[in-house]
């Protein structure tokens, strides 16, 4: 059992669990966000039960635990395959192989990572770890209106987005690929499952920078 997980398909396939894992977790952060353009009261409220909620407590280190292992994984495979063939992930076609999101799925995620590291500074250093730390966390809803008036953080936050697309809108049906939903007849609605899912997100999150530039706070 070790070695299969230490292998290559191994990799791959905790890879592909951990990161359908991380999707569950886009939709629950993006409805969080979502309450900000109701308003300032729903948006704490919203906070507040992310802070206080004993399941969300439980899984925030499981989901910081998944994010880490997909990326350790990512950068295993990607080397791997860069020593054998270049093949990023497993496909069964060739214009599924070809397309722009499957050879840059290291590149995205790259990006992605990037981004995120920038807006855990922002945020969940000036809010958890502050609690954490014994200090007076910032207010959650205060940091959002502030950063979103800035065009250049609203342009950063738009390109993680759209890197973000293309990263999942491969990475979801190539997950169910990588554990064996790859038949003819399942594969082509998992490709439709899965653009679906990520322009959803993607409008989602992309609305939040957009509303507040525009239209600043309630």
């Amino acid at each position: 059992m070790i070695d299969f997980f230490c292998s290559s398909i191994g990799k791959k396939l905790i890879m592909s669990l951990s990161g359908l894992f991380l999707v569950i977790f886009l939709v629950v952060h993006v409805s969080l966000n979502l309450t900000a353009l109701f308003s300032r009261k729903a948006y704490e409220a919203a906070c507040e039960f992310m802070d206080t909620n004993i399941f969300v407590q439980v899984m925030v280190p499981v989901l910081a635990l998944g994010f880490i292992v997909h990326i350790i994984c990512s950068i295993i495979v990607t080397l791997r395959n860069q020593d054998a063939r270049p093949v990023k992930y497993l496909v069964v076609n060739k214009a599924a192989a070809s397309s722009w999101a499957s050879k840059n799925m290291f590149v995205l995620g790259v990006i992605v990572v990037g981004f995120l590291g920038l807006h855990f500074f922002h945020f969940w250093s000036k809010m958890q770890l502050q609690s954490i730390l014994g200090h007076e966390p910032k207010n959650a809803y205060d940091l959002l209106v502030n950063l979103f008036s800035q065009w250049y953080y609203c342009v950063l936050y738009i390109v993680w987005v759209i890197a973000l697309y293309f990263h999942i809108s491969h990475g979801f049906w190539s997950a169910f690929q990588s554990i064996g939903a790859n038949n003819s007849k399942w594969l082509p609605r998992l490709q439709i499952i899965a653009k679906l899912y990520a322009i959803v997100v993607t409008l989602a999150f992309i609305s939040i920078p957009v509303y507040f530039f525009f239209l600043g706070s309630k």
